[in-house]
């Protein structure tokens, strides 16, 4: 099973969509971006299309003709990622049996590391595929949080509010959802929050990092991994700590 602690005193680094600040997001051209700058894993999303087929994509909406499916995404990792993990970020519900099969028919299931907001998700992939990693995100993006457009001000008031609870909340949802492995937004990483984590046995990965300043502090706050547009900013900010 995939290691997700910390290597070597730092935080693993996780290519967000592949590295989409590189390259377009959730392709296999930003995939290979973020191998060549090298991350430990590479983050995609899945979702279902119009005809029942999983493909990588953040939504349906967008789903176009260049949109790998789910098998091509991780034939990737077969033949041209063979050291770097493969971090699904699934956004549906009632498809883990799928995934974990998907995984097991290109043998990833020890590389595999499976997340997402929906609480029955960790449950049914340990059903599914016993050997396959599983992640539960915080918070969930239908709590209309949000750091982008006139919502902004609101998102981050609310995301302080969540901060002084998530040390509360963490071992609760990690206690009912059976994830391995808790992914928070980065401004919920504090050593509070991590410590409570571990505390569990869970390591937590943080959401999505692409400001120095921010990947420096959950460094400090003990985040085993870290999710980036750009893994290039692990570079300029860790390579001196």
């Amino acid at each position: 099973m995939i290691s997700l602690e910390r290597r070597d005193g730092r935080p693993l680094r996780i290519g967000h969509r592949g590295a989409a600040t590189l390259a377009p997001e959730n392709t296999l051209a930003s995939f290979r971006a973020a191998v060549e700058v090298g991350v430990d894993l590479v983050e995609f999303d899945v979702v279902t299309a119009p005809d029942g087929e999983l493909v990588v994509a953040h939504s349906p909406a967008d789903i176009h003709d260049q949109s790998p499916t789910l098998d091509e995404a991780l034939r990737f990792f077969v033949d041209e990622a063979p050291a770097v993990g493969a971090h699904v970020d699934l956004k549906v519900a009632g498809r883990e049996r799928d995934v974990a099969a998907a995984l097991r028919r290109h043998d990833l299931e020890a590389r595999g590391f499976v997340s997402g907001f929906y609480l029955g998700t960790a449950r049914a992939m340990r059903l599914h595929g016993a050997a396959i990693r599983t992640g539960i995100t915080f918070p969930r993006a239908m709590f209309g949080i949000s750091e982008d457009g006139r919502r902004a001000p609101i998102g981050r008031a609310g995301l302080r509010t969540l901060r002084r609870f998530t040390p509360i909340v963490v071992p609760l949802l990690l206690g009912r959802t059976r994830a391995e492995a808790i992914a928070l937004h980065h401004s919920l990483v504090t050593p509070a929050s991590v410590s409570a984590a571990h505390a569990r046995g869970a390591p937590v990965v943080a959401w999505t990092v692409d400001d120095p300043v921010v990947l420096a502090r959950v460094d400090a706050a003990g985040a085993d991994a870290v999710v980036t547009n750009d893994p290039r900013i692990f570079t300029s900010t860790l390579q001196d700590t």
